[in-house]
């Protein structure tokens, strides 16, 4: 069985305590991720039975399996022609390791593709993965739909099973220096699984400097590089933003924004930018994985999800312009700082200027 891994600088908890991304939590299903009181999920290796639904719902990819690459197996499903069978007793852990995202690209590409469901209902994990490889369906086939591609991702109890025929001397000849280190490999992952304890991860200084590296999940250059392929459709449709679960278009409440500069800074992959002065916010849905962790950042709840998605976003994506802020000088202390304010005071001053003023007891009304 495969085992699990955690990149904890891409993991978007690292970003901030205020994440509350929960979604490798919520598929799992033996409970082996638990988010606590650690910000980052701890893992129980034992309960884990390695079926990589984490991966595909992580919106950052930060959870791997040590024998599945969802990226490698895209490509390898590519490479054989007539194949167009996804089953977990053939080439997936689990049909949920796959993305949304995964699965359209694969779709577009191939034209037909069948996902082998013949042995979930006997699956011990299926009370989530099941749900998961549903909803997963559902949404791809629905934004295929919208894209008006004739691709078609089709559900079946195929029931797949293997069969190996390995004599003696095939069975031998497997015996080597590559199959010794994998078992070793194999044994030492077996005792890591030995523990029945929760294993906490943690930020290494070293990492410090990655989690501010802007970085695009595999998945999505992958569903880019596949639309590219396609024809655009005869128009670009609306779909409602609830059906889309690996991206968004985002609303600014100008009146609402304190231009604090958390929403662009914790973003994980650069879809929120600004420039050197700090003057303005943009959006390109491109880069956007809906993490959320913009809006579990914002205090004032400035930044919004749309209600709708355009998925001419798919086709031709467009940087947005979600608002502009004034640029000026400090009164104080001169440092360069933008708001949409008639503050002349940076933050750092206006708070030790407040700060005061509860020591004077002098109220807000009091003209600077």
């Amino acid at each position: 069985m495969s085992i699990l891994h955690l990149d904890t600088t891409s993991c978007v908890r690292s970003l901030s305590v205020e994440s509350a991304c929960d979604k490798c939590a919520v598929v799992c299903p033996t409970s082996a991720i638990v988010i606590g009181a650690n910000p980052l999920p701890s893992i129980n290796y034992s309960l884990c039975v390695g079926c990589g639904a984490c991966g595909g719902v992580c919106p950052t990819e930060s959870f791997g399996l040590e024998e599945f690459s969802a990226t490698d197996f895209f490509f390898d499903f590519l490479e054989e022609e007539e194949e167009n069978l996804i089953s977990c007793k053939k080439n997936v852990p689990c049909l949920a390791a796959l993305s949304v995202e995964h699965l359209i690209s694969l779709a577009v590409l191939k034209k037909e593709m069948v996902l082998d469901i013949g042995h979930c209902e006997a699956c011990e994990i299926a009370h989530t993965c099941f749900a998961q490889i549903e909803q997963n369906h559902e949404e791809a086939t629905y934004l295929l739909e919208a894209m008006e591609n004739d691709a078609q991702i089709k559900l079946e109890n195929i029931s797949y099973l293997k069969t190996e025929k390995t004599d003696r001397r095939g069975f031998l000849s497997t015996i080597n220096l590559k199959t010794f280190a994998k078992t070793k490999q194999n044994f030492e992952n077996e005792v890591e699984r030995a523990s029945d304890e929760l294993t906490e991860h943690s930020l290494a200084k070293t990492d410090i400097a990655l989690l501010k590296k802007k970085k695009l999940p595999e998945k999505r250059k992958l569903f880019y590089t596949a639309i590219k392929r396609v024809e655009k459709p005869s128009q670009f449709h609306i779909v409602e933003a609830d059906e889309v679960s690996f991206t968004s278009q985002k609303l600014m409440d100008k009146e609402a924004c304190t231009a604090c500069q958390m929403c662009y800074r914790v973003c994980p992959t650069g879809a929120l930018t600004s420039d050197i002065k700090n003057s303005k916010i943009e959006f390109d849905p491109f880069m956007c994985v809906k993490c959320n962790i913009c809006h579990d950042v914002c205090e004032p709840n400035a930044i919004t999800k749309s209600s709708s998605y355009n998925v001419k976003e798919f086709f031709e994506p467009t940087v947005q312009s979600l608002i502009a802020f004034n640029v000026r000088r400090c009164n104080e202390c001169n440092v360069i700082f933008s708001n949409n304010s008639k503050d002349k005071l940076c933050y750092r001053c206006r708070a030790e200027e407040d700060e005061a003023r509860d020591l004077w007891g002098i109220d807000d009304d009091y003209e600077d």
